[in-house]
Formats: C-alpha cells, sequence, structure tokens
C-alpha cells in the first residue's frame, strides 16, 4: 500500500464503496502504511506480525471513512443518531490507532537502548518528574492502569510540562493539548501471545528497549513547540 500515490488509493477506495465519477472524493484524507523493521526478540515474531496487520487494517479502514464522509449527508447530522457522527466517531478512532502504532512501533525495539543523563528527555523528565526515576515509576503505574489502551509521556502545551497518562482504546481519556513523545501500547494483543497476563513483564520488556534517539526527536519537536507557545 505504501507504493500507491493518493490519487491511486482514492480510486481504490471509491471502487470498493462503488461510487461514481461525480462522486468526487475532495475531502477525504488518505493515510498510507509505514514500513516498520522490529528486531527485538522479546516479542516473538507471530506476535510482530500480527500486530502489523492490524495496525494496516486501521489504516485501511480509516481511509474508508474518510471516503464515507465525503458522501455523508451533514444536514441529516444528529446527536442521537446519524450516519455522520458515527463516522466521525469512527474516525477518530482509527486515526489514533493510526498515529499511535506508529509512535509505538518507532520507540521500541532498539538493542542498543541507552540514555543518557546529559540528554534532553532525561533533563526533562528529570526535572518534571522530580527525578527520572520517578518518571519511570509514573509511566509503569499508566501501563498497568490502562484498560486495553496506551501508556503515553507528552508535552501539555498547556502547563508547558511533560505528563503522563492512560488511554483507554484510542480515544478515551485523551488529554487535549498533548504533543506524545514516549507512546507504549497496553491493549491485551501487544503482548498476551507472548506474556499472557504478566503485563508488568511486558511492560519492562518495551521499556529496556526503548530507542531514545527516536524518542529525543521528539522532545526536541516539543521543544520547539514550547519555544512558539512563548514568541
Amino acid at each position: 500500500m505504501s507504493s500507491f500515490t493518493n490519487e491511486n488509493l482514492k480510486e481504490t477506495i471509491r471502487n470498493s464503496l462503488h461510487l461514481n465519477e461525480a462522486d468526487i472524493l475532495e475531502e477525504s484524507y488518505v493515510a498510507q502504511v509505514k514500513h516498520f523493521n522490529l528486531p527485538t526478540e522479546l516479542l516473538s515474531a507471530a506476535s510482530k506480525a500480527s500486530h502489523i496487520e492490524l495496525y494496516e487494517n486501521y489504516v485501511k479502514e480509516f481511509n474508508r471513512i474518510s471516503a464515507e464522509l465525503d458522501t455523508a449527508d451533514r444536514k441529516a447530522s444528529s446527536s442521537d443518531r446519524s450516519q455522520f457522527r458515527s463516522l466521525k466517531e469512527d474516525e477518530t478512532y482509527n486515526m489514533n490507532a493510526i498515529y499511535l502504532h506508529q509512535l509505538y512501533f518507532s520507540n521500541i525495539s532498539d538493542l542498543h537502548s541507552e540514555i543518557s543523563m546529559d540528554s534532553i528527555p532525561y533533563m526533562r523528565l528529570a526535572r518534571d518528574f522530580g527525578t527520572f526515576e520517578a518518571w519511570q515509576e509514573d509511566f509503569i503505574a499508566c501501563c498497568m492502569a490502562s484498560r486495553c489502551g496506551w501508556a503515553i509521556t507528552y508535552f501539555n502545551v498547556y502547563l508547558q510540562s511533560y505528563m503522563n497518562c492512560a488511554i483507554d482504546l484510542h480515544s478515551l481519556n485523551v488529554p487535549f493539548g498533548s504533543y506524545p513523545v514516549i507512546v507504549m501500547d497496553m491493549w491485551q494483543h501487544a503482548y498476551y501471545r507472548d506474556y499472557l497476563r504478566d503485563v508488568k513483564t511486558y511492560t519492562f520488556a518495551m521499556m529496556k528497549q526503548f530507542n531514545w534517539n527516536v524518542i529525543g526527536e521528539r522532545f526536541n519537536k516539543a521543544e520547539k513547540i514550547k519555544s512558539a507557545l512563548r514568541s
């Protein structure tokens, strides 16, 4: 899918929805699958393959929803029951699923994971949580608290500090004004095949192989956001 152009994808979506040429997809967003190298042995090959397949399906469904929104009757929109409301809910759910998975896959599976005390991530987390160890403890607590969802360290644009949160599913309890810098998948499909119900061992395993180079780039972007907010 990643080799398709946006127009190719739109045409595929139009055909799958049995739309005519007159039904122009001018408003639809088109997401594309990204490919990830996950060399970690702390997850089985079967788990990784299944997880990637699930992620690719979110991309497929998001693109379908985006196309359906083009032709949804906005005049019939209702808070009680309407196609438009349902599609908007599904849009957010699948969109968040795509980008949370991309963030997660990108920031795990570093076989040479290490963080230095003079790095931006270490210094900012130590500053905002008191110590780096206190951030770790709080992040792990968020992992354990998530009810099939995500644990995230994010930059809060209003408080202008780094915080942790536990998100349920892909779209419940998402803090407003947040820029994610560290993402952990806490859905059961992420760990059950390899760890059964041992959520803590899975969490520790993934944290041991955080890619701090990728995470560091996100912190650098967050710091630029912070600077822009002050200007």
